[in-house]
């Protein structure tokens, strides 16, 4: 079955860096699109960063230009690279597959399934 496994997260100050992994499984996984998404304590569920099945990418704009979100097909890995990490970054980031294969990215939570268990990022001041 569909499986999603995050990894990466942990403590950092702010300004530091992290690399979380999304490793995926029981799919095609180069015909999907994939997002990375967060969640803070007592608000809903946000969209980082989407990367599209040829690589186009698509970023929340609190985001664009610290985050990079990247894949790599062969091994079944969704990247994100986070730098200068921001206290408000604070969440538990979840990796998630877009519903239905080939389709395009979106920022909305319910076009994506399959959610991992998330890995926790903390970025103190």
């Amino acid at each position: 079955q569909v499986q999603l496994v995050e990894s990466g997260g942990g403590l950092v100050q702010a300004g530091g860096s992290l690399r979380l992994s999304c490793a995926a499984s029981g799919f095609t996984f180069s015909t999907y699109s994939m997002g990375w998404f967060r969640e803070a304590p007592g608000k809903e569920r946000e969209f980082v960063a989407g990367i599209n099945w040829s690589g186009g990418e698509l970023y929340a704009d609190s985001v664009k230009g610290r985050f990079t979100i990247s894949r790599d097909n062969a091994q079944k890995l969704v990247y994100l690279q986070m730098n200068s990490l921001k206290p408000e970054d604070t969440a538990v980031y979840y990796c998630g597959r877009r519903k239905g294969y080939r389709l395009p990215l979106t920022a909305r939570d319910y076009d994506y399934a399959s959610w991992g268990q998330g890995t926790q990022v903390t970025v103190s001041s």
